[in-house]
């Protein structure tokens, strides 16, 4: 059986791409990198000379000097070959290291058999309640023009951003990215020392929840496992965890790659 990983264009592997989209059906934290000239390098998967697939590396930005499996996608009729293919894609692309999201289940398996020091960079939240927070003085007023966020929108870059105000006073910010896969906006907030313990995290989160979705977009949120107050607020804002974005490296011998004994989260 011939097994091979062969560049392509993001053009090339884009029907996998959207396949792998559909079976994700959330966030897709890095999706966006791959609009980003020269940020990403793509293979095919091949098997017996037909295209079962594609796998992704990271090569700029944070990345650069470090190449990193971002994606890694076959079509399900094709996954007994899983493994026989993964080391193919990882000979051929010359990654070192990953970063997986832990709810796509075929790339989790596969950097828990051939990954090492493994640890979890965020937590990935998805909306889950409709809260009804209130807080008496408290308004959010936008920033950013509409048609600059709807520009954002389009182009799956940047965003917007509001300041929470409380009796007058700036009290905090916050805003929505759409660095993401459609329909999805990532939420982030900040409330100043002074306002803080007062329940305005959670309804500065809730807010720009509902604004999200009247942009026409779907919100979620991430943030550090170790920010107890951060997860606390996201809680309480309705959003739900779902996901890990897990981090490590290829474990590699002298003779090339090899699954790792054991690994720990």
């Amino acid at each position: 059986m011939q097994l091979l990983a062969k560049p392509a264009s993001n053009r090339e592997t884009l029907p996998f791409r959207t396949r792998y989209r559909e079976e994700m059906n959330c966030q897709i934290v890095k999706d966006s990198i791959h609009s980003r000239e020269g940020w990403t390098r793509s293979y095919v998967l091949e098997r017996n000379g037909l295209a079962v697939g594609f796998g992704s590396i990271a090569i700029s930005g944070p990345w650069k000097e470090k190449p990193t499996v971002i994606e890694f996608y076959i079509l399900p009729e094709h996954r007994l070959c899983a493994f026989d293919l993964f080391e193919a894609f990882l000979i051929a692309s010359g990654a070192r290291f990953f970063e997986a999201q832990s709810n796509d289940t075929l790339l989790t398996v596969l950097v828990h058999t051939y990954g090492q020091n493994i640890t979890s960079e965020s937590i990935v939240f998805q909306d889950g309640v409709i809260t009804t927070h209130s807080v008496n003085g408290a308004t959010l007023r936008l920033v950013t023009p509409v048609e600059e966020i709807k520009d954002s929108i389009e182009r799956r870059q940047g965003g917007g951003e509001w300041r929470l105000e409380l009796e007058g006073q700036d009290a905090g910010k916050g805003g929505i990215l759409f660095h993401y896969n459609r329909p999805y906006g990532d939420i982030y907030m900040e409330v100043g020392e002074p306002f803080r313990r007062r329940g305005l995290g959670s309804y500065l989160v809730q807010e720009l929840k509902r604004e999200c979705r009247q942009l026409g977009a779907v919100p979620c949120a991430r943030c550090n496992p170790s920010n107890i107050p951060s997860r606390r607020t996201l809680l309480a804002a309705g959003f739900l965890p779902f996901a890990h974005i897990l981090n490590g490296s290829i474990a590699r011998t002298e003779r090339g790659i090899h699954a790792a004994s054991s690994n720990h989260l």
